[in-house]
């Protein structure tokens, strides 16, 4: 039954993938353990901080890591596995954990769909660039790779958040299990390991409730935005870098536009 229920969620996560082309998180119901308890995270698509569940897929990931006292290693899973991690975690500290995709597609039949985005995530005139392409405004493909960081407190949490590699990337200043934040977790927005300026963050704030709040910040001269935090609180940040795919990229993918999004979740101790 069990590997019958693996399966099914396997399918499901991969069917719908492609109509939710909306936030990816690590998720957990809980981000804080006592050293040897398991952490439990979850891969999710979806809105507002509410998702799906995506089981583990093997051609959907093109890495990920685990991050115990600063040392990556790959993460051992199995096709079909929900949580995608489940595992006890022996070592005091900030335990991280890497999530990269695989580029997906998604095609727009019409202009209105991918404007709405693009107004969202505050990419500014994208449609002159289109035109002067001389691109269809309808039934065209985007193509697009997720890179989500999850970080969790085991026993003391101590430990610091650092750059991952990921093409796209949010990293924490702060500790938000042990400094003094004073209500404010400072981040730094990386593109290729550069500072992201002027760049929109994506604030998702969850109370114990499971209700959430929607804001969005910019960065500033050096990538960094002062997020507001709350004790007790869980987050998700998310960016999105838009760009035209590579020659090699829009030949194998038939896309005209590539995004990349960045995703950092973490829960205020």
């Amino acid at each position: 039954m069990k590997l019958k229920t693996s399966v099914a969620a396997m399918i499901l996560s991969i069917a719908t993938t492609p109509l939710l082309a909306h936030e990816f998180w690590i998720d957990s119901k809980k981000f804080q353990v006592e050293t040897g308890e398991n952490i439990a995270a979850y891969t999710k698509n979806g809105q507002n901080f509410k998702g799906i569940d995506l089981a583990y897929f093997t051609k959907r990931a093109a890495r990920f890591d685990r991050i115990d006292a600063g040392v990556a290693k790959p993460v051992e899973a199995r096709l079909g596995d929900s949580p995608v991690f489940d595992k006890p975690i022996e070592q005091d500290g900030l335990f991280t954990l890497v999530y990269q995709t695989n580029p997906d597609r998604i095609t727009y039949k019409e202009w209105e769909k991918f404007n709405n985005f693009i107004e969202h995530k505050a990419f500014g005139d994208v449609l002159s660039k289109h035109q002067k392409r001389g691109l269809s405004e309808e039934q065209f493909t985007e193509t697009y790779t997720r890179f989500a960081k999850g970080l969790f407190a085991v026993g003391d949490g101590a430990g610091r958040d650092t750059q991952q590699g990921l093409e796209v990337e949010i990293v924490a200043l702060k500790n938000p299990y042990t400094d003094d934040l004073n209500s404010v977790l400072p981040v730094q927005v990386f593109y290729r390991e550069m500072p992201r300026i002027n760049a929109q963050v994506e604030i998702f704030e969850r109370d114990a409730n499971g209700e959430t709040a929607v804001t969005t910040l910019q960065t500033d001269e050096d990538g960094i935005a002062n997020i507001p935090v709350k004790s007790g609180y869980t987050y998700l940040l998310d960016h999105v870098v838009l760009r035209e795919p590579s020659p090699e990229l829009a030949e194998k993918t038939g896309a005209v536009w590539e995004t990349l999004w960045a995703a950092l979740t973490f829960e205020v101790r």
